[in-house]
């Protein structure tokens, strides 16, 4: 499974990059056939805060998965982006097994 990160108008650190990737490989354990996990980081101005959000795009054999979230600190966005997907995988799961 390849995992990408792209920021975008900043630099994400080593420390982030390595959240990253950890929360893609738990992605794993739920659908084994994963080839590619992309993750966009892109910081929006909304008023006075700055929203952290995080596009993830997984792409598995038929289909691609994309999950989006936005919060003050980007490991948030991350997560909520991650259980989004994880459940994604299940239901797509789900239907290949019934199928």
């Amino acid at each position: 499974m390849r995992v990408q990160t792209q920021s975008i108008h900043f630099d994400a650190d080593k420390k982030l990059i390595e959240f990253i990737e950890k929360r893609a490989e738990k992605l794993s354990k739920f659908y084994s056939k994963i080839i590619s996990v992309d993750v966009v980081l892109k910081l929006e101005k909304t008023g006075k805060i700055q929203d952290k959000v995080a596009d993830i795009k997984i792409s598995i054999p038929g289909a691609v998965l994309v999950a989006k979230d936005s919060s003050k600190v980007f490991e948030e966005s991350i997560d909520n982006a991650v259980d989004s997907l994880k459940r994604q995988l299940l239901k797509h799961k789900e239907k290949m097994i019934a199928a």
